[in-house]
């Protein structure tokens, strides 16, 4: 029942409307998603619920893949730090205790073309890369919030 209220709780992020404060800093990366998932704004709050696998579904119900950078990764320290709120080491030591109770990580790509590649092809996939990755169709950027 708690997974399930924090799903929705997490799924209500992603339907948000607010924008960022025009004089936040930019971010060294970007949230992409495939494009079949609805909406364009994500929460803090909900993206790091989904990478920590605490929200299996979107709103409509299909699963959410999440894919990972690899851990040398100067995209995925600056993701950890800002939507995790954890270093690289602390979301390693989240992971052991995680797969220890048979819950497996996201999968981990080596380059932001890997992750494109891996999130234009899964339905339900969202993932993060460099903010000067290009993008094809087939996936689209979403615009990360408070």
């Amino acid at each position: 029942m708690r997974r399930v209220l924090v799903a929705v709780l997490v799924l209500s992020g992603l339907i948000v409307t607010g924008r960022p404060s025009a004089d936040a800093a930019p971010i060294p990366f970007q949230v992409i998603v495939h494009h079949q998932v609805k909406g364009a704004h994500i929460s803090r709050s909900a993206l790091s619920s989904i990478f920590l696998k605490q929200a299996p579904r979107w709103s409509d119900g299909s699963a959410i893949k999440p894919v990972d950078q690899s851990v040398r990764s100067t995209v995925r320290k600056s993701f950890s730090g800002d939507v995790l709120a954890q270093g690289i080491v602390e979301v390693q030591i989240y992971w052991q205790r995680r797969m220890s109770l048979g819950t497996t990580p996201p999968p981990v790509k080596t380059s932001d073309e890997e992750v494109v590649s891996f999130v234009a092809s899964t339905p339900g996939a969202i993932g993060y890369v460099s903010s000067s990755a290009p993008l094809p169709e087939s996936v689209k950027a979403v615009q990360l919030t408070d």
